[in-house]
């Protein structure tokens, strides 16, 4: 079958510049992910938050792999730019100026639920163009698919008990 998309093709370059943006997205949440292990480390959760970290970073080369297969070129500018944007979102204002708010664990899983939805989006997309281009596995997209299923599940139970250990009375 002939690819539907492709980076070589005049004006097709679409699927490459989405990726890519796909792939900055993912270099942030790769870096929120083990700063969060970081955050939680020989606290409750830990483990938890460990295998969130390994399946975000196994989630970031699968794209990469995928972008391989596909021929889209990896912009590097784009993944400083996320690796940078993650950076830079640990400055926010948390009533915190020196040490780590109460407030940042809720912050940070509710960026990383972002992140998940966002990369299942993505995963979803090119399940859709998998049915034009066989260089795309809708076997392995599927299984993406169901494993930010399980993430967004295992992100909002955290970030459910956290909550209610914050607000509750």
């Amino acid at each position: 079958m002939k690819p539907l998309f492709g980076w070589h093709r005049p004006g097709m370059n679409l699927l490459g510049i989405y990726l890519n943006d796909h792939l900055a997205g993912a270099t942030a949440g790769v870096e929120l992910a083990r700063r969060a292990v970081g955050a939680h480390k020989g606290r409750k959760g830990e483990e938890t938050f460990r295998r969130l970290a390994e399946e975000i970073a196994e989630d970031r080369d699968a794209l990469l792999r995928i972008m391989r297969a596909l021929g889209v070129p990896v912009q590097q500018y784009k993944v400083c730019a996320g690796w940078i944007g993650e950076k830079i979102g640990r400055l926010k204002p948390n009533g915190h100026l020196t040490s780590r708010s109460p407030l940042s664990d809720l912050v940070e899983l509710d960026a990383m639920r972002l992140g998940i939805e966002g990369k299942a989006s993505g995963w979803r997309s090119l399940r859709a163009v998998a049915g034009h281009d066989d260089r795309l596995s809708g076997e392995d997209l599927d299984e993406l698919l169901d494993r930010a299923r399980r993430q967004a599940e295992t992100v909002e139970e955290l970030r459910t008990e956290i909550t209610g250990a914050l607000f509750a009375g």
